[in-house]
């Protein structure tokens, strides 16, 4: 026993070195597992709604168009084909 512990800490040491060395050998099995498993197990269960908050909409802001002149239609062409390498 080092001299400069006292046992309590010792014990607490002890206690905090197992428990770290059993979460490490939990996570790394689960890591396999989910790794060996198959595509059924890998599959995540979709989350719960709550009542409680209300939705999300999933609409963004509006799109925005803006016409082209056929100058600039034409520019355009042409750098996608420069781009695209004269395809």
């Amino acid at each position: 026993m080092p001299v400069h512990l006292t046992s309590p800490q010792l014990a607490a040491l002890t206690v905090l070195a197992v428990a770290s060395i059993a979460w490490l050998v939990f996570v790394t099995r689960m890591l396999r597992r989910s790794r060996t498993g198959s595509e059924a197990h890998a599959v995540l269960p979709s989350t719960p709604v709550l009542p409680a908050l209300p939705r999300q909409r999933q609409s963004g802001p509006g799109r925005e168009a803006v016409e082209l002149t056929p100058a600039e239609r034409d520019a355009f062409a042409g750098l996608v084909r420069q781009l695209d390498g004269g395809r």
